[in-house]
C-alpha cells in the first residue's frame, strides 16, 4: 500500500502531466491541420500546372488556319504559303504527330514527302510549323510547288555556316568589293536580274531596309545582277536600288553559288560565313534584325 505522502506525490505528478499532455496533443492536432492545408495547397498547385500545361500544349498545336480548308484550291494555298510560310527563318518544327523534330528533318520531309506546312498559333516573332498530309483530292500543283520550295529551302539551309565563295568585284561606280575590303562587316547580298518580276517587286521594301540600317557602318548592302552595265544603268535610272550593284554576275551566281531561284538573299556574318540564305524580303527582314543584334 502507498503511504499518504506517496499518494499525494502521485496525485501531484499526475495533475502536472495532464496539462503537458494536452499541450502535446494540441500541438499534434495543429501540426495535422498545417499538413492538411499544405497538402491541399500542393494539390491545387498541381492541378493548376496540369491545366496550364495542357492549355499550352493545346495552344502550341493549334494551326492558324484549317489545314483541310486551305487545300481546297491551289490559289488559296499559294496565297497562304507566300504570306505565312517562311522556311528560311529559324523555327520550331513538328511532324504530323506533333512531335518536335529538327529543321533539317522537317525540310527533308517537305521536299520529298506528301505534306504542307502550317504555322501554329503563336506570337508574331515566334515561328512554329507543323506538317499536315496533303489530301488525296487536292490540286497536284500544291504538292509539286511545295516539294520545289522545300527543296530550295533545304539546299539553302545546308549552306548556312559555310564560308561564302571568295569574291573580288567592281560595282557600277567602280568601287572594289572583295572578301578583304568587307572583312569585319555584316554583308547583305541580293541576287537578281532585270527580267525577274519578283526581284523588282521587292525593290521598295529592300530600299527601305537599306535606309533603316544606313547609320550602321558595319552593315553593307550589295547586289549581284546577271545583266550588263549599260542595261543596268538604264533600268536603275527608272527603278533605283539602294544597294551597290555589281554587273555581269550570271556565271558567278550559277557556278559558285549554284542558284536556281531568284531573288535569293544572303546574309554573311562578320567572319565571312553564310548566316542565312533567304528567298524573299519578309524572311530577310526577320533574319537581318536577328543578325544585327549579335
Amino acid at each position: 500500500m502507498f503511504s499518504q505522502s506517496e499518494s499525494v506525490l502521485s496525485a501531484y505528478s499526475f495533475s502536472a502531466i495532464i496539462p503537458r499532455f494536452q499541450t502535446i496533443l494540441s500541438t499534434f492536432e495543429f501540426s495535422n491541420r498545417i499538413k492538411k492545408l499544405m497538402q491541399k495547397s500542393i494539390n491545387i498547385i498541381i492541378a493548376f500546372l496540369i491545366f496550364t500545361s495542357g492549355f499550352a500544349q493545346s495552344n502550341k498545336e493549334t494551326p492558324e488556319v484549317n489545314p483541310n480548308q486551305i487545300q481546297k484550291s491551289y490559289a488559296d494555298w499559294s496565297v497562304y504559303q507566300s504570306k505565312n510560310i517562311m522556311l528560311s527563318v529559324d523555327f520550331t518544327a513538328f511532324d504530323v504527330n506533333s512531335k518536335e523534330i529538327t529543321k533539317e528533318s522537317f525540310l527533308d520531309q517537305l521536299a520529298n514527302g506528301n505534306f504542307i506546312p502550317i504555322r501554329l498559333k503563336s506570337a508574331d516573332t515566334i515561328y512554329s510549323y507543323k506538317l499536315f498530309k496533303i489530301l488525296p483530292n487536292s490540286d497536284t500543283s500544291i504538292k509539286a510547288s511545295m516539294n520545289q520550295i522545300a527543296f530550295d529551302a533545304y539546299k539553302n539551309y545546308k549552306m548556312e555556316g559555310t564560308s561564302f565563295p571568295k569574291f573580288s568585284f567592281k560595282d557600277l561606280n567602280g568601287n572594289l568589293i572583295s572578301n578583304e575590303t568587307m572583312k569585319g562587316k555584316i554583308i547583305v547580298i541580293k541576287c537578281w536580274y532585270v527580267q525577274c518580276a519578283p526581284c523588282i517587286r521587292e525593290f521598295p521594301q529592300v530600299n527601305k531596309l537599306a535606309d533603316e540600317y544606313k547609320d550602321r557602318n558595319d552593315i553593307v548592302f550589295i547586289s549581284l545582277a546577271e545583266d550588263a552595265p549599260d542595261k543596268l544603268k538604264t533600268f536603275l535610272a527608272r527603278k533605283p536600288l539602294k544597294y551597290a550593284v555589281v554587273p555581269n554576275m550570271k556565271e558567278y551566281m550559277n557556278q559558285a553559288l549554284e542558284l536556281n531561284s531568284f531573288p535569293t538573299h544572303f546574309i554573311l556574318d562578320k567572319e565571312g560565313k553564310i548566316a542565312k540564305v533567304l528567298s524573299n524580303f519578309e524572311s530577310l527582314e526577320v533574319a537581318l534584325m536577328k543578325e544585327s543584334k549579335m
